[in-house]
């Protein structure tokens, strides 16, 4: 199956949608790297790498809606050039040791112009698959790709970061990320296949303002339940490193983080081989139980080995839940607006763990580690409430057997 979707996309397409998602994974940890060796206040990095993340949250379903009525080229490589200019001045700011006020600006800034390669390549992708008139078996096999895709960039991206800051200075992996931008978000913008997305005149015609605001309520509750994952993520993050701190291993955060992305990446690849009449709202349901179940042991755990065992399998629950989302909406929601729909998605996730990763910090800085997993596994079981309260309507196209 992904013999065909390779062939599907080509040999370039998912090489230059990978470098160019992989500076929003390296921006994040970057900016607060960056802002606190040459501010020495964490309190300033804290405000702007948070201003990074809501402009991103905020801004990111604007580019995928302006992608779906304009087309992906002419936005994402305004947003490429645009983002590598802002993550440019950023650096150049904190270097010269501006005021926390600027920083926090060009820390928006940075976010907002994020290109979102990550959704609009899985957009892209679909629209490829189903032009060519792919089964659904097929897109999801995409699906579950580009899933691994933002699996891994999600790992490598926070890894190079650390390698940099650690060899040379976190404005060196700022400065890689700003190159990316402006070499892959552009060679992804310009691709060839960027024709699969554009509008066609009568598409355009056919979506008037009314239509466009017709959504069914399951495409709020699929935003909503991205928006408890990242909860999940930040408040995992928080938990690791208030637990990896009490245990004298800090710099073990970072390594039981990226083992987790590392099974949520391998498990995510396996999705494709799920048989076609399990359907994607029994997957969903499944998926969200899964995270309840692997993500309780959290509350227990006082050793490093532990720790890793724990969180290596909670890591095999994340990516059924995100790639199965993700289907859901593709095939809930109508093609003119599949963009928008992919980028409040991944929004949803940036903004549910700048918020929970804050909150939980406070958390476990008062009263442990578990404190932070308690946020965790909340925001699991509310995702399991979702999935089994909603009922997904009409017009999904569940897998069917091929």
């Amino acid at each position: 199956m992904y013999r065909d979707t390779l062939s599907l996309l080509g040999p370039a397409l998912p090489v230059v949608s990978f470098l160019g998602r992989l500076p929003t994974a390296m921006c994040q940890l970057g900016s607060l790297l960056l802002v606190a060796e040459t501010s020495g206040s964490l309190t300033t990095a804290g405000l702007t790498g948070g201003a990074l993340a809501a402009g991103q949250t905020v801004a990111g379903p604007v580019i995928g809606r302006l992608a779906d009525r304009r087309g992906q080229r002419p936005v994402v490589l305004a947003a490429s050039l645009a983002n590598a200019v802002a993550v440019t001045a950023l650096i150049l700011a904190a270097l010269a040791d501006v005021s926390t006020g600027p920083l926090m600006a060009l820390g928006a800034l940075a976010g907002a112009t994020v290109p979102q390669v990550g959704p609009l390549a899985r957009s892209r992708s679909v629209a490829l698959a189903r032009r060519s008139g792919a089964d659904d078996r097929l897109v999801g096999a995409v699906l579950s790709f580009e899933g691994t895709l933002d699996e891994v960039s999600f790992v490598l991206g926070p890894a190079l970061v650390g390698l940099a800051a650690a060899l040379a200075h976190p404005a060196a992996a700022l400065l890689l990320a700003a190159l990316l931008l402006a070499v892959c978000g552009s060679a992804f913008a310009l691709h060839p296949t960027a024709r699969a997305t554009e509008p066609t005149g009568d598409s355009s015609t056919r979506t008037s303002a009314a239509e466009r605001t017709r959504l069914p309520g399951s495409a709020y509750a699929l935003r909503g339940t991205m928006v408890l994952q990242g909860a999940m993520f930040g408040a995992s993050q928080a938990g690791i490193t208030a637990l990896t701190e009490r245990l004298g291993a800090p710099a073990q955060a970072g390594l039981v983080y990226a083992a987790m992305g590392v099974m949520s990446a391998a498990v995510g690849l396996s999705m494709a081989a799920v048989p076609a009449r399990i359907g994607l709202t029994t997957r969903w349901r499944a998926a969200t139980a899964g995270l309840v179940v692997l993500s309780v042991p959290l509350l227990f755990v006082g050793s490093l080995g532990a720790l890793y065992a724990v969180v290596v399998v909670l890591g095999a629950a994340y990516a059924p839940h995100l790639i199965t989302v993700f289907g859901l909406t593709e095939r809930t929601l109508p093609a003119s607006r599949l963009a928008e729909s992919m980028t409040f998605l991944t929004s949803g996730i940036v903004g549910g763990q700048a918020l929970a990763l804050a909150a939980s910090g406070r958390l476990a800085e008062g009263h442990g580690a578990p404190a932070a997993f308690a946020v965790a596994v909340g925001a699991a079981a509310a995702c399991a409430v979702l999935s089994w309260s909603v009922r997904v309507t009409s017009p999904v196209r569940e897998l069917r057997p091929v």
